[in-house]
């Protein structure tokens, strides 16, 4: 695995000493490496069937009692629950790139290896900051980034240590009795995983040790706030000023993988993208995201969106409601740490933030803050030279700072620079410099257009390897301390930073001057983990991305850019953005749910049962989608493949015209009897009434015979 999209946590604690040297479990991976070395086919099993018999690492003691557990009913045990199962413990903190580009990875394997097939993934979080220990938290990265598996808040790292992780991020395979089988670390071992656990499977399965039990599975959805209006986790704001001086904003719905442009009051004026997980271009309908995050505008007709896990540069061009992938391939770069291809056969990794930078010949490049290499790129809009040999072609994207190892490293020259998750950009337009919240060394960063030096602003350490100086503490340069920033935006005359100190849940400002940050005051409370804010072009205010209370908060500023009044943004839908569902095959009509006028959440569980001899066709994927009624609603999640978890949470809108509103949930299945295959696409309606109580939950069974469906 290349050392760089390794994080090696080496402040906090040694390898144990629990095993003896030869057989210590951190060499496992080399270990059966070499035992398996130039094998194939039955001779490579019979190998490993051979190492999985003489591994003698003592069983993994038990979880802590007390522990709070997400995505189940009750907390889990080796002895009571997961006896006879094979464990994937996956060692994360939430915060960090290389634990969310596994993510996608253990997706793919758990719909492989179902936990009735033998196979239980855990997510073990062992945080890296303060704030990253605390439950709620953990329950809002387990909601953001859609983790189905049991997650277990390790927030003293026991089981850390009892397995002798090192590093984030690291995998553990365990056998039916909790015995240690291999510990992975990095990036990219998925294929390598699958492998094993398929074997292991097998293996244990023929010595009958293998349970196909099933665990007490409980959405973490339940937990969301009851009235949360139609974001989703937003990520990053930005605006721009039309031709008429109106000012106009778009933020990432980052957990509805989908955008919204708004005007200051609110009102909702267009979607970009059809809130479904993909990646495709075409008109704002049919686009689709895969949590987007930064944004900029180019003009009040085009933006350029950091479609983030879909590792790729999207422009949206409001005149036409289209949506074009100007570079990135959908797949994640994990070695090529300097780039310069053409547009989309260019792969990225983790883009977070964009900014269009014009020199003073108006040649153009859009900004890039590249979080999965930790570099800064640029994709030229114009062929033009930034500084002295380095210079770029139109339509290329290349790296222009940051040598792609996870440092807090200044220099004179760019490219001998290291940045950490660098996630917040912002450009001042006299000094051609960018800003940088550079969230893992919990420092800002400045990176100069000019010469290509990047200096120290504000937080971190003089010491580049330091990425846990972190804190929260005003002051000048090293003495100020921030927690994990996300978020940084330039005032109007290029004097001050505003800085979302993400983790501390708090808005600074830093006097570029002179280098000193300082704590905009606020009550307590206001703000949970604010990911990104713009200032007003037109009103000394600042538009935050509240990220985890799922808003957008407007900040009143006074002339010494302290905060006197924080509102929230309340918004509304234009008839422009009220859309129907879209479905127009075979449905069927429950009975209303019913919602006051306050509106509110609501979640649907839709039970799918056969009859005539009907039944599903095996080891095929049985899709299901919900529409909503307009861009105001927010759902989560959108869809699935498993008829056996059909449950989603809506939020309905204020107003008495919801009861005018349905959500339809879309099913595309295959069925079959013993002599054919029947494919089935159909649609389950679910109205709304307006009351003066309301549901909490709607309960549906849809019965589908060979020529009708009905709802019982």
């Amino acid at each position: 695995m290349n050392k760089i999209f390794r994080r090696v946590l080496f402040p906090l604690f040694s390898l144990s000493t629990r095993y003896k040297m030869d057989e210590n479990f951190s060499n496992s991976n080399r270990k059966i490496s070499t035992s398996l070395k130039g094998l194939k086919g039955e001779e490579w099993e019979n190998a490993f069937s051979k190492y999985i018999s003489e591994i003698k690492y003592p069983p993994v003691k038990d979880f802590k009692k007390g522990l709070e557990w997400f995505n189940v009913s009750k907390p889990i045990s080796f002895k009571e629950d997961l006896k006879g199962k094979l464990v994937l413990l996956d060692f994360f903190t939430y915060c960090c790139i290389n634990c969310m580009h596994i993510l996608p990875d253990l997706k793919e394997i758990e719909e492989e290896f179902s936990i009735e097939d033998g196979l239980v993934v855990i997510g073990v979080h062992s945080a890296k900051f303060q704030n990253e220990k605390v439950s709620s938290n953990i329950l809002a990265a387990v909601q953001r980034y859609n983790i189905k598996h049991p997650v277990v808040n390790d927030f003293e790292m026991d089981m850390w240590q009892e397995c002798d992780v090192y590093c984030w991020p690291s995998m553990v395979l365990l056998g039916p009795n909790a015995n240690p089988i291999i510990l992975l670390t990095g990036e990219g071992n998925k294929e390598q995983l699958k492998l094993y656990i398929r074997n292991a499977l097998k293996y244990y399965k023929a010595r009958g040790e293998i349970s196909n039990h099933t665990l007490p599975m409980k959405s973490v959805y339940h937990h969301l706030p009851e009235k949360k209006g139609p974001l989703l986790f937003p990520g990053k704001i930005t605006n721009v000023l039309t031709k008429n001086k109106e000012e106009i904003f778009a933020v990432s719905d980052t957990g509805n993988n989908r955008i919204i442009v708004f005007d200051k009051t609110g009102k909702i004026l267009k979607q970009i993208g059809s809130s479904k997980i993909g990646f495709k271009d075409g008109s704002f309908e049919e686009a689709q995201f895969n949590g987007p995050q930064g944004l900029t505008f180019y003009d009040e007709n085009e933006l350029f969106i950091a479609d983030t896990e879909n590792h790729a540069i999207r422009m949206a061009v409001l005149a036409h409601d289209t949506v074009k992938t100007i570079t990135g391939t959908g797949e994640q770069n994990h070695d090529d740490y300097t780039g310069g291809k053409f547009s989309m056969n260019q792969s990225i990794s983790s883009p977070w933030d964009v900014v269009v930078y014009r020199n003073e010949d108006n040649l153009e490049a859009l900004v890039i803050a590249m979080a999965g290499t930790h570099q800064i790129w640029a994709y030229f809009l114009n062929t033009m030279q930034l500084w002295k040999n380095n210079k770029g072609a139109v339509g290329t994207c290349k790296c222009i700072a940051g040598s792609g190892r996870e440092e807090n490293r200044n220099n004179t020259y760019a490219h001998a620079s290291a940045f950490a998750q660098p996630s917040g950009l912002a450009l001042c337009k006299k000094k051609s410099e960018i800003y940088i919240a550079d969230s893992e060394s919990s420092s800002i960063r400045r990176f100069s257009l000019i010469d290509g030096r990047v200096s120290a602003v504000v937080g971190g350490k003089e010491d580049p390897k330091n990425l846990f100086a972190f804190g929260d503490v005003d002051g000048e340069k090293y003495n100020a301390k921030l927690q994990h920033p996300l978020g940084v935006a330039m005032s109007n005359d290029d004097s001050h930073l505003f800085v979302t100190d993400t983790y501390n849940h708090k808005i600074k400002v830093v006097d570029i001057k002179t280098n000193v940050i300082t704590t905009l005051a606020t009550p307590p409370g206001t703000f949970n983990e604010p990911g990104g804010l713009c200032m007003s072009l037109t009103e000394p205010k600042l538009y935050i991305a509240d990220t985890n209370n799922h808003c957008i908060k407007v900040a009143e500023l006074d002339s010494d850019y302290k905060i006197t009044k924080v509102t929230q943004l309340t918004f509304s839908s234009t008839a422009n953005s009220k859309k129907s569902p879209k479905f127009r095959g075979d449905t069927v009509k429950t009975t209303p749910v019913s919602l006051t006028k306050e509106g509110g959440q609501f979640s649907v569980r839709v039970a799918v049962q056969f009859s005539d001899g009907l039944k599903l066709t095996e080891d095929i994927s049985q899709n299901w989608e919900v529409e909503i009624p307009n861009v105001s609603y927010s759902c989560v999640p959108k869809s699935g493949n498993n008829l056996k978890e059909v449950e989603f949470f809506v939020s309905a809108p204020p107003g008495p015209e919801i009861a005018d509103d349905r959500v339809l949930v879309v099913f595309d299945i295959m069925t079959c009897t013993d002599s054919a295959c029947i494919p089935k696409k159909f649609a389950v309606e679910i109205p709304m009434s307006c009351s003066e109580k309301k549901d909490e939950e709607k309960l549906v069974t849809v019965n589908i015979k060979q020529n009708s469906i009905e709802v019982v």
